[in-house]
């Protein structure tokens, strides 16, 4: 046995003070868990793997980097960042060592121990859990051998599909499988009911649905790869029949990409793909002879078990004679053993008694089941199953069933009575669906402290085959449609714009939403209908995070919009719907400008003003993310003004904070504190304030904001506790554009501080929480502040390739708020490197970005880097040099940004220093350094102390 297959099969290697528990990618350091970035973990593993062994710098870019082509100096980065997690060279510790010219080689003393790290279950989430899953029954007739064989082939085989007829008991299966393992996974199993999509397109937007997070990359198998990773779940994936294509090709990325992800699968047919085990679900047992049948006989085999159960369930309170067991085995065999026939036959046995259902089954049957074999389908034999019990019902009970089959998943009681009633009164439906759910046709369920019924899906297929035959079919899923719009539209909770509400009762009719939707868009739909249900459902898509769902039905339904329905309210909800979503998904492109500007001209219109704070919000947003940042103060201006006309205090909040962001990024830093700090104020008192508007929680927004332009203002103490507040409050939020913005904004505080260790621990979170959730431009950005650090570190090489490659990603989502802090890193790396041509070009482009934008934060800091460029060229123009640094200083004062000025101040003073003006250079830098309070050991305070001390 190598090394390497000893880590893995002990799971934990010891080193120093260091323990690692590679199959959880964990790393502790004397017993607490030490942060460590991905790449840099994968890189760990590898080396500890082999330890003592060189590898070579091509095996460990092939292990770390899979599927992606990258250059040696990423490598560099992350292992120098390895180095510094592990303290590797302080206090003579030596863990991994570079070997010129082949690569790393680990030569730490690590041992290997055979005793796992002990978690105690999550018992909170476990309960969770298994509250979100199906319930499963108290008692389940002749599957228990079924499932423990399944729930070990399950754990170490990790895919496997319960493939069986229709009725046979698939779910039943699966759900008790999955109330078997969720100890072995710590509360992390999940069912998705595959049921309730009419679209296969939305299969893995259903699962990441379930999972917890947005998909809104191009690529949904790619988004939901890079978030499970590592993760140990289970997916139950039930009813894959009519989404097969879809289901497939969803389970053989995850089983062969995400090594931890275990899939249990329900069909009618097999998947048919790598890595897929299948387990026929076989017919229950029944006696193959009646001849000499004792009751005490046939009650050993399960279908006789399930009948007579399911016939006392229904009020037969006989026990199986003698006499009657050769009946029941008869009944049985007849029906194949299939679990759903059993209880529909059984159900009848009250009313009938069981040589009475057994006569009905002849006699009424008789032609269908003569000459039957076991060799036709088995779905068939349901059929005919269900034709039975449909022509046993009431003339009443028909009629509500086939039209109850309009649904998809569970409904109302309240939702059946709109849909299926009319001819027949309140109570005759509500009598109708109670003798159903008598019957087993309907089956409900409590969730919360409610009641929702739902058709068993062989019953609902036969059922709307029915409802087709009566000629109903577009009658009613047009009642379904307008019972759905008035149900969401009417609701004043969801329909409040784009809060953040509980919106877990409404997720429950996702299923019924989108068939009304594909229906009423459809061919034999209703497009009136359908542009009212788009326009009530847009909240409950938002706030489900199905934005591509949101932006799709959106466009359909403004599309079809008549002259009638054009300068409506309902066209202004669907417009700011649609720059919402397609902001998040399709990037910062000149239609989502469109549409909320339409939007917002048509809430003017209106006199709406919650609509007008909102579409002004996104705007604002908008304009921040392009880089029109003076664009973006006027708006800010016009929402204060807004919010004041309305008399609306939280509004008033809201543009207080987008006013901060706003004067921030122009160069406001007074300003931007002031009206942060004011927000922040009258929030207080307001108590319990929704900061979330568009999309955005704009009192992280603000916190940001308020720590940077603190930093710029020379209170550096107080930035890095705002910095680090609004990390916090991101993190307890848990919600991905939040927590981005938090980190995104926060990271340059401890970068500027000089503490790069904390910056490269946020940029790390950073860039592995975008990847999960598939936030494209806030990895880039996350890649970028990467680069930056790296420059920052003298690593200019390994700088410029992230800078570079994610600048090009960034402007090809148009996503410029940072474009010239990064242009401005890029051109510093350039002239490390020597490369100062490029350089100078490069910061000359960053000066002209900002100028075009009126004005930027950073433009001293544009001015200062171009100052340096231009003293260290070969050729250098000192006395242009000096310029810039004055006209540096000169912005920075303007702007109130004392953080910007000193290090302006002190290039300048070097400058002079180095031309023997002494005296000129201690009085340009001395009076900047003593105006200062606060932050005497940040790397730009410690830098122009030494300087005033060597000019002095």
């Amino acid at each position: 046995m190598g090394d390497s297959d000893n880590l893995r099969t002990n799971d934990v290697a010891l080193f120093g003070p260091f323990r690692l528990f590679a199959a959880e990618r964990l790393l502790e350091k004397a017993g607490e868990p030490l942060q460590l970035g991905g790449r840099a973990l994968d890189i760990l593993i590898t080396l500890v793997e082999r330890a003592g062994q060189v590898v070579t710098r091509k095996e460990l870019i092939s292990r770390v980097w899979p599927d992606v082509i990258v250059e040696d100096a990423n490598l560099r980065v992350h292992v120098a960042g390895l180095r510094k997690a592990l303290g590797d060279g302080r206090d003579g510790a030596r863990y991994v060592a570079n070997i010129p010219g082949r690569g790393y080689c680990f030569v730490a003393p690590v041992t290997r121990s055979a005793s796992r790290r002990s978690l105690s279950p999550a018992q909170p989430v476990i309960t969770d859990r298994v509250h979100k899953l199906p319930a499963r029954l108290t008692r389940m007739v002749g599957r228990e051998d079924t499932v423990r064989v399944l729930s070990a082939q399950l754990m170490t085989q990790r895919f496997v599909s319960i493939v069986g007829p229709g009725g046979m008991g698939k779910t039943t299966v699966a759900v008790s499988i999955a109330h078997a393992l969720i100890d072995n996974f710590e509360g992390a199993v999940f069912f998705i009911d595959l049921g309730a999509l009419t679209d296969p397109g939305l299969v893995p937007t259903a699962v990441a649905s379930a999972l917890g997070f947005m998909v809104q990359a191009k690529d949904p198998f790619l988004s939901l790869l890079a978030f499970l990773g590592e993760r140990r779940v289970l997916l139950v994936l039930d009813n894959c029949e009519h989404v097969i294509d879809a289901a497939a090709a969803l389970a053989e990325p995850i089983v062969s990409e995400a090594p931890q992800a275990h899939i249990l699968a329900t069909s009618r047919e097999a998947l048919r793909v790598e890595g897929e085990h299948v387990h026929l679900l076989y017919p229950l047992d029944g006696p193959l002879e009646d001849v000499g049948l004792t009751a005490a006989e046939a009650l050993t085999f399960p279908a006789v078990q399930l009948f007579m159960e399911r016939a006392a369930a229904s009020g037969y309170r006989s026990e199986l004679s003698d006499a009657d067991a050769p009946i029941v085995a008869g009944i049985c065999r007849r029906l194949d053993g299939i679990a759903l026939a059993i209880e529909l036959a059984a159900s009848r046995v009250s009313s009938n008694g069981i040589r009475g259902t057994a006569e009905l089954l002849d006699n009424r049957f008789k032609l269908l089941w003569h000459g039957r074999r076991t060799a036709l389908p088995r779905h068939q034999t349901l059929n005919a199953m269900l034709d039975w019990s449909y022509n046993l019902l009431r003339e009443c009970d028909k009629l509500v069933l086939c039209r109850l089959s309009v649904f998809v998943g569970v409904f109302t009681l309240k939702a059946a009575l709109s849909v299926a009633g009319t001819e027949a009164s309140d109570a005759e439906v509500a009598e109708a669906a109670a003798s159903l759910v008598a019957k087993s046709l309907i089956s409900t369920t409590t969730i919360g402290e409610s009641t929702y019924y739902r058709l068993l899906d062989t019953t609902q297929a036969y059922a709307a085959a029915k409802l087709t035959e009566r000629g109903e079919a577009d009658n009613i899923a047009r009642r379904h449609a307008i019972y759905y719009s008035n149900y969401l539209g009417h609701d004043e909770v969801i329909q409040s714009p784009f809060g953040e509400h509980d919106l877990s009762r409404y997720a429950l009719h996702i299923g019924n939403v989108r068939a009304a939707l594909e229906w009423s868009f459809s061919e034999h739909g209703n497009i009136a209908v359908g542009v009212e249900l788009a326009s009530s459902a847009t909240p409950l898509f938002v706030g489900l995070s199905l934005l591509d769902e949101c932006r799709s039905w959106c466009e359909q339904a403004l599309a079809a919009l008549d002259d009638a329905g054009r300068g409506t309210r309902r066209e202004m909800i669907l417009e700011e719907a649609l720059a919402l979503s397609s902001m998040f998904t399709k990037g910062n492109g000149d239609e989502v400008r469109a549409a909320i500007e339409r939007g917002l001209a048509l809430a003017e219109t209106f006199e709406d003003r919650d609509h007008q704070l909102q579409l002004l919000a996104g705007l604002n947003i908008f304009l921040t993310r392009i880089g029109d940042f003076r664009g973006s103060l006027a708006v800010a201006e016009q929402g204060i003004a807004v919010a004041r006309a309305a008399k609306n205090r939280a509004g008033l909040v809201m543009a207080d904070w987008m006013l901060g962001v706003s004067h921030h990024l122009v160069g406001n830093q007074a300003a931007a504190q002031r009206h942060c700090e004011g927000g922040m104020a009258n929030a207080a008192e307001l108590g319990q304030l929704n900061a979330n508007f568009f999309g955005y929680d704009h009192r992280i927004r603000a916190l940001v904001a308020l720590a940077r332009a603190l930093w710029l203002r020379g209170f550096s103490e107080q930035a890095l506790r705002t910095a680090q507040q609004a990390i916090d409050e991101a993190d307890r939020r848990d919600h991905p554009v939040s927590v981005c913005i938090s980190l995104i904004y926060a990271a340059p505080v401890f970068l500027w501080r000089g503490d790069l260790g904390r910056a490269e621990n946020s940029i790390e979170r950073l860039i592995a929480y975008a990847g999960r959730y598939s936030l494209a431009p806030y990895r880039a950005v996350g890649m970028a502040l990467m680069g930056e650090l790296a420059v920052t570190r003298d690593e200019a090489g390994a700088g410029l390739i992230l800078l570079r490659d994610a600048l090009e990603t960034l402007r090809a989502e148009q996503h410029n708020i940072l474009a010239t802090v990064f242009e401005s890193a890029l051109a510093e790396g350039l002239r490390k490197i020597g490369e100062f041509d490029e350089a100078l070009t490069t910061i000359n482009r960053a000066v002209a970005r900002a100028a075009s934008c009126g004005a930027t934060f950073d433009m001293a800091e544009l001015l200062r880097i171009k100052g340096q460029i231009l003293s260290a060229m070969p050729q250098s123009d000192r006395t242009s040099a000096a310029d810039c640094l004055m006209q540096s200083l000169a912005v920075a004062r303007e702007q109130s940004a004392l953080a910007w000025e000193l290090r302006s101040a002190t290039a300048l003073a070097r400058l002079l220093f180095d031309n023997g003006q002494r005296d000129r250079a201690r009085d340009t830098l001395a009076p900047v350094y003593n105006r200062f309070t606060e932050g005497f050991e940040t790397a730009d305070l410690r830098i122009a102390r030494r300087l005033i001390h060597d000019v002095t």
